[in-house]
């Protein structure tokens, strides 16, 4: 016989088998020794309360055991099959790659950047000496962006497609299977690249291929129908369908579309600051405890307040976590947070942005370049007040939101370096003004938030894509150009790892249906 309930434990007590069968046997109001089995369906943090526990939906088994889940990677042999030239190698191209495999088709990836391994030493060159190599940084290179966001897997597109199935590919490439119980899943940026480099593997081992600096500087149109695409080298490569999954910060395939004169609109988006505090406070204010317990990990927060007609709120918060240098191009700074599975470091951070809308910025709203400018006006402003080698901007919470320039620094994770300025200088008055509304407000919302221990590190601006890339609603065509796919939140159509993840199969699946 098998039960499902939800049983609540200590933190203590929720990796301890024994102590769950006991409380799923009190709460089934069985013997312990009837509970044969448990099998954990969703776990998450309960600290609403006073005391924090944790709540599971578990099923219980009496008198039998559960089936052991096997993840196995199995797919079929494509070398010789009809191409799909995939555009990106992020979580959309990757999982786009993996679904046309599963469905006949031989993905061919092309990825401007380096495979992870050679990747990493670009991203030294950034911490290190604020050097960008424009082809291969935290944003562009094998696994996208998403290699180096922590790896956050919670979504709100449930309805797009079938989260779980995303989950159990990146479980059958190496990640934890905690992944599929907890409520807010993560992998953490220390494991991806291994599980990453698993996922092109098998894309390669069922005859796909994925080529790096690989980069496309020209879509093959004839007659309304893609052809393929042409590489900076020259070399042309053929395909009646092409995923355009090149990521939020490929501004030079947006400026590819207008050459080709392909339709584009300018798109909202969100702008404001990294906000760093000590993890300590945070945990103190979640948890209500003076010290966070070793069986608890470190705590996040979510924010969201309406200032001015405008939504301000909390974006990818990292516990335990590290502010990036994400710029893509020298002469600007990007600020983005990651953390690494354990989420061991001091310092919490999270993007905290500000909606900015077609008609908060001045200009033609029927330029498409109308949004990605001024989100580039920012971010070199930025530049030019941190003083070069991708030092950033910052100020203390306090001083920030009182007008004051801080006389000096806290420590931070921040690896280039931070110079004290006042944002006012950096940000457009707007997003000052909420910035500096919504803060105390924060603080009220959760003790110890608005401090001036918090840092605010500028610029975080890569929230989403500044350009949306249209397509039909059904077959996720573009308008013009059939066997154009636009994809991934570069196109518009996500905000996140998963999300992008189900987009991609979403697009090979729509491909499937007319190849």
């Amino acid at each position: 016989m098998v039960k499902e309930i939800e049983i609540v434990c200590s933190p203590e007590q929720h990796e301890d088998l024994s102590a769950l069968k006991n409380i799923a046997a009190t709460t089934l109001k069985v013997s312990a020794n009837q509970v044969t089995d448990l099998k954990i369906l969703k776990r998450s943090i309960d600290a609403r309360g006073r005391k924090v526990v944790y709540r599971m939906q578990v099923q219980v088994f009496i008198g039998e055991h559960k089936a052991p889940e096997i993840f196995t990677v199995n797919y079929p042999d494509v070398k010789n099959n009809k191409p799909v030239i995939i555009v990106g190698a992020g979580p959309a191209g990757l999982f786009a790659a993996l679904q046309c495999i599963e469905m006949g088709l031989k993905p061919i990836v092309l990825e401007r950047g380096k495979d992870v391994k050679q990747r990493r030493r670009d991203l030294a060159n950034i911490n290190k000496q604020g050097l960008v190599n424009p082809e291969s940084n935290y944003c562009f290179g094998e696994g996208g962006a998403g290699t180096y966001s922590d790896g956050k897997l919670y979504t709100r597109s449930t309805k797009r497609g079938d989260v779980n199935a995303v989950l159990k590919t990146f479980v059958a490439h190496g990640a934890d299977e905690d992944i599929l119980i907890d409520a807010r899943p993560h992998i953490g940026t220390n494991k991806l690249p291994q599980i990453i480099t698993a996922m092109r593997e098998s894309i390669q081992n069922a005859g796909g291929e994925v080529r790096f600096d690989a980069k496309v500087t020209e879509l093959l149109i004839s007659f309304d129908q893609i052809k393929g695409v042409q590489l900076a080298t020259g070399e042309k490569l053929e395909a009646d369908a092409v995923i355009l999954a090149t990521g939020h910060s490929a501004r030079d395939v947006f400026e590819m579309l207008r050459r080709q004169d392909i339709l584009m609109e300018a798109k909202a988006f969100a702008l404001g600051v990294r906000i760093e505090h000590p993890q300590e406070i945070i945990d103190r204010a979640q948890y209500h405890c003076d010290v966070r317990g070793e069986y608890l990990p470190p705590s996040y927060y979510n924010m969201v307040e309406q200032v001015d007609g405008r939504g301000v709120f909390s974006f990818c918060m990292c516990p335990g976590g590290i502010i990036a240098p994400c710029a893509t191009e020298p002469g600007e700074i990007v600020v983005n947070g990651w953390s690494p599975s354990k989420r061991n470091n001091p310092f919490a951070n999270s993007g905290t942005v500000v909606q900015i809308n077609l008609e908060d910025v001045i200009g033609d709203n029927a330029d498409p370049f109308k949004m990605l400018n001024f989100q580039h006006d920012v971010e070199m402003a930025a530049f030019r007040a941190g003083g070069g080698n991708l030092v950033a901007p910052a100020q203390r919470m306090v001083d920030f939101v009182e007008g004051c320039l801080s006389r000096d620094l806290p420590k931070n994770s921040y690896l280039p370096g931070t110079k004290s300025v006042d944002l006012l200088n950096v940000l457009p008055p707007k997003i000052n003004e909420r910035l500096r509304k919504a803060l105390p407000v924060f603080g009220k919302k959760m003790k110890g938030y608005y401090t001036n221990e918090a840092l605010l590190v500028g610029v975080e601006s890569r929230t989403s894509s500044p350009i949306k890339i249209p397509r039909d609603k059904e077959t996720l065509q573009h308008p013009q150009i059939k066997g154009l796919f636009p994809c991934g939140e570069g196109a518009g159509y996500a905000g996140g790892i998963i999300s992008a993840a189900i987009d991609g199969i979403n697009c090979a699946a729509a491909i499937g249906k007319i190849i």
